[in-house]
């Protein structure tokens, strides 16, 4: 079955760095495009960073850019998210996800939790 887990978010400062995983199985992790996204509290889930199948493209969500960093590792079918510099509106519970397999929306993990203090 699919499953993206994630993992690797906690308590941090303002200033701070935190870097996420996320596991994948059940399906070619390796031709597909690939999402962190985020819940702030009380907010709608948006996505933040976006890297192709093969990690030779990267996009920002405008907030995030210059502060973090996608990438993949294909052998081992784990995205990661690079967050750097973090602020206390990047607090959020973060997920990831391959928006562009098939029944995408069924397969939302539980997300991590991402908490910066100020």
């Amino acid at each position: 079955q699919v499953q993206f887990v994630e993992s690797g978010g906690g308590l941090v400062q303002a200033g701070g760095s935190l870097r996420l995983s996320c596991t994948t199985s059940g399906f070619s992790f390796g031709n597909y495009a690939m999402r962190w996204y985020r819940r702030p509290p009380g907010e709608e889930r948006q996505w933040v960073a976006y890297i192709t199948d093969t990690g030779g493209i990267t996009n920002y969500e405008d907030s995030v850019k210059g502060r973090f960093t996608i990438s993949r590792d294909n052998d081992k079918n784990t995205l990661y998210l690079q967050m750097n510099n973090l602020k206390a509106e990047d607090t959020a519970v973060y997920y990831c996800l391959a928006p562009w397999l098939t029944n995408a929306n069924d397969y939302w993990g539980q997300g991590t939790q991402v908490t910066v203090s100020s």
